[in-house]
């Protein structure tokens, strides 16, 4: 009796329990089917509207003096004056150097004895040839001694031409013993004192001259930009502008220069160690505030893009292989993946030359959870970074 109570009991026990869960189901159901349905995201948009914008490459380089003249003694001797002051400012004819001109004085003076001794002679040797063209004829002298005569004219002629150069090279030497400025600069230290010894175009310059008003900047430029540049110009993607040639420049410090420079050319030989070319500026430099061997940032016109994109960097993503990518707001608002090629960043912005096109509304608020064909609720994107338009910009 007993075993049949304790069974009829646990039978009870597990209908209770049945029923209890059965009405905890019918109870969620009723309650999700009167759940209201799950409100779209809300997203905000940026219009794209092409902008007018200067495409400039920032590089480094650095300053090179527009002309540069190492000065060497043309002739051997002891410097007795050093006549400049090391670091100031020389003219093209200043006499930088005084070497010792006695011992070229001399040669001067020997040379002009000697022209003077063999052009004494002249008259006389002269004088006889053509007293014996006269005998000959007469047959009073020897066709041999009338050949004698003439020989010692022409060879007294010939050492008054000797002389004469020997002259003219020992008043050049002479004048070689004031070693002048060949060009107008600025003068570095001066590598002899008074009383060296120096020696005709010795391998150590005695001091060196650098012009730095106009003065050089020379940027390298890697080919692949190079070529890039070119392709874009050519398919009409960047035109030149009429000020396609300035360049401005920063310090190193970010300072900018306040003189535009110009450039001048662009190297045809490729350095095969770093792969780039040289491009040369041109600038003034009145107030000496550019040395050479200065590292500078200068900023190159690469060409006017009439019709650029602007994307702002919150609206790209990337897919895990680093591909960047926009998610558009297409007309049925639903969510539409783009991808996209990335020229430059500009400023808080990507310079986009594929992948979207002019009025498209590309997503920057709202971006977490988004799947292509979501169903949102987007609005405009409200920003000042949205509504400004920079006219140059930067690579």
């Amino acid at each position: 009796m007993q075993r049949k109570k304790r069974r009829s009991k646990s039978t009870t026990v597990c209908l209770l329990t049945t029923l209890f869960a059965a009405l905890l189901l019918i109870a969620c159901d009723q309650k999700q089917q009167t759940a209201p349905p799950r409100p779209a995201p809300q997203v905000s948009f940026v219009t794209m509207q092409p902008e007018k914008l200067m495409l400039t490459s920032q590089l480094p380089g650095r300053t090179a003096a527009f002309r540069t003249a190492e000065i060497r003694p043309q002739v051997s001797g002891l410097i007795q004056k050093r006549l400049f002051t090391e670091g100031g400012m020389v003219r093209a004819g200043e006499t930088l150097y005084q070497i010792d001109p006695a011992p070229f004085q001399i040669a001067v003076n020997n040379a002009a004895a000697a022209l003077k001794r063999s052009e004494s002679l002249l008259p006389s040797v002269r004088s006889r040839a053509e007293r014996f063209e006269e005998l000959l004829a007469a047959k009073a002298v020897s066709q041999q001694d009338y050949d004698d005569a003439v020989a010692a004219l022409i060879q007294v002629e010939a050492d008054i031409l000797v002389w004469q150069a020997a002259v003219q090279a020992a008043r050049i030497n002479l004048g070689y013993t004031r070693v002048t400025a060949p060009i107008s600069g600025r003068i570095g230290k001066s590598n002899v004192t008074d009383g060296a010894l120096v020696a005709a175009y010795q391998p150590l310059p005695l001091a060196t001259i650098q012009q730095l008003d106009p003065i050089y900047v020379d940027v390298p430029q890697s080919t692949t930009d190079l070529l890039s540049l070119k392709r874009r110009l050519q398919d009409g993607r960047l035109q030149h502008g009429i000020d396609q040639n300035q360049v401005e420049l920063l310090f190193e410090d970010g300072t900018p220069y306040p003189l535009a420079g110009e450039l001048q050319f662009s190297d045809v030989t490729v350095d095969p160690t770093t792969g780039s070319v040289i491009l040369r500026a041109l600038f003034a430099n009145p107030d000496g505030m550019l040395l050479p061997g200065m590292f500078v940032q200068a900023v190159i016109k690469d060409g006017e893009n009439a019709q650029a994109l602007l994307i702002p960097q919150q609206g790209v993503a990337r897919d895990p292989k680093g591909n960047p990518y926009a998610l558009i707001v297409a007309a049925d608002s639903t969510v539409e993946m783009r991808p996209l090629t990335l020229d430059r960043a500009i400023g808080s912005s990507w310079l986009v030359t594929a992948g979207i096109r002019a009025g498209d509304k590309v997503i920057v608020e709202g971006l977490m959870m988004l799947r292509p064909k979501t169903q949102v609720n987007a609005t405009p994107f409200q920003s000042a970074e949205t509504t400004s338009t920079p006219s140059s910009v930067t690579n």
